[in-house]
């Protein structure tokens, strides 16, 4: 498919603001199938399909694909040039707005399968959607940003929210490194294929998954610090409450957020669910503003100490520099949506009890 040939035909231009970058190396579209595996009676679902590359691929090996697409113009050229694939559904709209098994996904049931070139700017936002929805895949296969790939494998000592929130619900590993001159237009960095296989259930069959992200949102929300103190600010407990928790978990009071790897921080949630001190904690820090206004504070605070602005602190965000180049509105957009109560509530992934 020449990718250039359809912009100019349909009179289209890449749309900057939503990170639009379209795969035209076929080499790398081979390595992408190639890591699916799918076979003739697997659904398969594809957030932001673009001009249609990766989907003729995916329709040629499953049973049926579903193609998400924000971009009105993008769905009219796919209206088009897929239309002789009777096993492909188009559906113009937001994903995030989306749940897997209802709200037009109905197709979709336990252990269908992702397979996506995500726009770099959501990549937190749908992983986080996809990794925590009722109805969940067996596993996904993403093209993302390197740096990306490169936090969602870390290890203790590099970790980030963003690792510790795809490792609880799945092992990802990076199967691919993508060059920038893969893509039109090139971007300004490489990309790399990601396969996250799902577990059953989350790893170390967490009791409590809210009160595990309000105590891995304190621990990240300010890593540069010990976290006996991150910690004790930001659940809004004594420090000598969280220095016993952290003791009787077996961490070292003076070790950053960064090191510990999710089986600690499952003890540590744990020891400091017996507290009992937590929810009501929480509830009289955040109740007194809404969850917008929560994030915006909390956004601020760590741009004033963390020079990196690794804003993967919170499940569904990730505004990184190198994630992406400016805040558009329409990226303000999907951060509200994320955090609204509605959707939260709608979605059943609430962080802030």
């Amino acid at each position: 498919m020449d990718v250039r040939r359809l912009l100019r035909e349909f009179n289209l231009q890449p749309q900057k603001r939503l990170g639009q970058n379209f795969l035209v190396s076929k080499g790398v579209l081979k390595r992408i199938m190639a890591a699916a595996e799918l076979k003739p009676e697997d659904v398969v679902l594809e957030v932001g399909p673009g001009l249609g590359t990766l989907t003729r691929l995916l329709a040629q090996q499953a049973k049926q694909v579903i193609a998400v697409e924000l971009d009105q113009g993008l769905v009219e050229v796919l209206s088009r040039t897929l239309a002789p694939l009777p096993n492909v559904k188009i559906i113009q709209g937001d994903i995030l707005e989306m749940e897997p098994g209802r709200q037009g996904l109905s197709e979709l049931a336990p252990g269908y399968k992702v397979v996506a070139n995500l726009p770099y700017y959501i990549t937190s936002a749908v992983l986080r959607h996809l990794l925590t929805a009722r109805v969940k895949p067996q596993y996904l296969v993403l093209t993302v940003q390197w740096e990306m790939a490169r936090r969602l494998t870390a290890s203790p000592g590099q970790m980030s929210l963003l690792a510790v929130s795809a490792q609880l619900y799945g092992h990802p590993r990076i199967v691919a490194r993508i060059p920038a001159r893969a893509f039109y237009p090139i971007p300004k960095v490489n990309s790399a294929v990601v396969r996250i296989d799902l577990y059953d259930k989350p790893l170390g069959d967490v009791a409590d998954e809210e009160r595990l992200f309000e105590v891995l949102r304190a621990g990240f929300g300010q890593k540069r610090k010990q976290l006996r103190n991150a910690l004790a600010q930001g659940l809004s407990l004594p420090v000598g409450t969280v220095v016993e928790a952290l003791r009787r978990a077996g961490v070292d009071e003076k070790r950053r957020a960064q090191t510990l790897s999710l089986e600690e921080w499952i003890r540590v949630t744990q020891v400091l669910s017996d507290e009992d001190q937590t929810k009501p904690a929480l509830r009289l820090q955040y109740f007194s503003q809404n969850p917008c206004q929560a994030r915006a504070k909390d956004e601020a605070n760590q741009d004033g100490q963390d020079g990196d602005n690794d804003s993967d602190q919170y499940p569904g965000g990730d505004k990184s520099a190198a994630e992406h180049e400016t805040v558009t509105e329409s990226q303000s957009s999907l951060h509200s949506v994320l955090l609204s109560p509605e959707a939260v509530l709608a979605s059943g992934k609430a962080i802030i009890s």
